[in-house]
């Protein structure tokens, strides 16, 4: 029998988590817009699970800050071959740009309810994969140099890590033999949003944008809360559990490729 992923949750990452696993032979069945189940038809949801070895959940915690797939099928999860969450990086909070690792202590940041989440996955036996910023095509800098939504801001301390979507694919793939926990999965090259968004410039042979302060940005909280937070994540852990090597282990390395298509 095919092996059976059930994903919570089909959007940009899950979906080429999905499309990886599909062109090697798994069956994967999915809620979500591009899934075949809606979240809320629980008997639907609830036989897709029972026939899945596999689930993996890329939901983030609700507005209440309840994980809305442990809250309403976690008890359906239990005795599973293998269980994958995609978490966030932020549940480390600000480091003051030092580097932080899977031994850190989390829940110091403004992601409180990312932090419980992350934990309620582990102790289900699940392994944790905390992300950065997430790129690829369709999703990068370079579509907010062309639409002119781009901004550098005037914080030359700040440094944020990132990671191409094609190497969660081949982390979370990686891991389906490895042991339960957690994983950072980033690239080896932390640096600055203007430093990113330079270099996109100079690939398109645009001028960047203007310097701006941050409260010249007028930016969404959601953002201004990105800025509030600055740190280098480490991928020692994945690299030597999992024996995973990034392809695009820099920016540079990423932007040449989306750019060559």
């Amino acid at each position: 029998m095919k092996p059976r992923l059930f994903i919570f949750g089909l959007g940009y990452t899950a979906g080429r988590i999905s499309a990886a696993l599909e062109a090697i032979g798994w069956e994967v069945i999915a809620t979500g817009r591009d899934g075949q189940f809606s979240f809320d038809d629980q008997g639907s949801v609830r036989l897709g699970l029972a026939d899945a070895s596999h689930v993996l959940s890329s939901v983030p915690p609700g507005g209440e800050g309840v994980d809305p797939v442990l809250d309403r099928y976690g008890d359906a999860l239990r005795g599973k071959d293998w269980i994958g969450y995609l978490s966030s990086t932020g549940v480390y909070g600000d480091t003051g740009g030092a580097w932080v690792d899977e031994s850190a202590r989390i829940g110091t940041g403004r992601r409180s309810a990312r932090s419980e989440a992350d934990l309620a996955w582990q102790a289900l036996g699940a392994r944790v994969f905390r992300l950065p910023g997430i790129y690829g095509p369709g999703r990068s800098v370079f579509e907010r140099v062309v639409a002119g939504t781009a901004q550098r801001i005037d914080m030359p301390d700040q440094v944020f890590s990132r990671v191409h979507v094609n190497d969660i694919v081949s982390g979370v793939l990686a891991a389906l033999d490895a042991p339960a926990g957690a994983y950072n999965l980033a690239d080896d090259c932390p640096t600055s949003q203007n430093t990113l968004i330079e270099a996109a410039c100079r690939l398109l042979r645009r001028d960047p944008p203007p310097l701006l302060t941050l409260e010249q940005a007028n930016l969404s909280p959601m953002a201004r809360g990105f800025y509030a937070e600055n740190r280098r994540v480490a991928n020692g852990k994945a690299r030597r559990v999992l024996d995973w090597v990034p392809q695009f282990p820099t920016y540079r390395e990423g932007l040449a490729g989306l750019l060559a298509g």
